[in-house]
């Protein structure tokens, strides 16, 4: 059946301050706990308080040796180009090129004029991006895409994998003909069994499939129940409440166990759980004992 690995968000501002928790204790504890990856998001003008990704991830990787460190998802496009390929370079290096990344287009469209970039062009300053990376953290000399030179960055560092954002199926196709994975989130198995077919429609069989999901695992006063989780996902997205029921993960590591297989089953091979509450250092244990607990 394969390897299954699972990454966990990086607590917010108000967790790390209700649970006394610096980021980098938080980067510390999901490596000594056994997970495979750490995680963040990437926002700019949102409405509250929130950390800038590629500072918030270097800060993880000084704390941490062996586990992956992911942006979850990086949005190159709301950046200059070269402003963000010396962002990815530069976590690369540091990171000892444990970085994934995660790229996605998305946001609402006050965070683009916010960073002074019009929203209909997120796809195509999107996919320059990615068609340039590669080149660009290799050290290569790469024309610009406005036509204004050239550029040259050092020093180089290799390509991380990139995997594409959003359960689209515009994102589909910009995974298969620009990423190394797809990663969709809070989507169900019978979806992601779809979006493999999609794929291996358009040539990437093997690609890699990796899940954003949601968890509040055990029990005890003040934790959200699934359907309180769930509602909160329709209220967000504007989904009818019956669609998200079975996305988060709640109740026992074993229940998570077989929810996570039946992803796995399904074609996914990495989770990326943002927990929705309870203790953050109690649910990453808790999300480790499910790691350990698939079949």
């Amino acid at each position: 059946m394969g390897t299954f690995e699972i990454g966990v968000i990086l607590p917010g501002i108000a967790v790390q301050r209700r649970d006394g928790l610096t980021l980098g204790q938080a980067a510390e504890h999901a490596e000594e706990a056994g997970l495979d990856g750490i995680w963040h998001g990437d926002h700019l003008a949102v409405g509250g308080p929130t950390l800038d990704a590629p500072i918030a991830l270097a800060v993880a990787a000084a704390a941490t040796s062996r586990i992956r460190i992911g942006v979850s998802v990086f949005v190159p496009a709301i950046r200059p180009l070269v402003w963000a390929a010396k962002q990815v370079a530069t976590l690369q290096y540091v990171s000892g090129e444990r970085l994934v990344l995660g790229v996605g287009s998305g946001g609402g469209a006050a965070q683009w004029a916010a960073a002074g970039v019009p929203y209909g062009e997120r796809g195509r300053r999107t996919d320059t991006a990615l068609e340039l990376l590669p080149r660009l953290l290799a050290g290569e000399r790469t024309p610009l895409p406005n036509g204004s030179g050239e550029v040259e960055l050092a020093p180089a560092v290799a390509m991380p994998p990139v995997w594409v954002g959003n359960a689209s199926a515009a994102a589909i196709r910009r995974a298969a003909r620009l990423g190394d994975g797809w990663f969709p989130s809070l989507i169900t198995p019978a979806e992601v069994a779809a979006g493999r077919a999609e794929l291996a429609g358009q040539g990437r069989p093997e690609h890699v499939i990796a899940i954003g999901g949601t968890a509040a695992l055990g029990g005890g006063p003040g934790l959200p129940s699934r359907s309180e989780i769930a509602a909160g996902i329709s209220g967000a997205y504007g989904r009818p409440l019956e669609d998200v029921l079975e996305i988060p993960l709640t109740g026992h590591p074993k229940e998570a166990a077989e929810r996570l297989t039946a992803y796995r089953e399904a074609g996914a091979r990495h989770a990326v759980i943002g927990i929705a509450g309870g203790d953050w250092r109690a649910q990453v244990d808790l999300l480790a004992e499910a790691r350990g607990l698939m079949p």
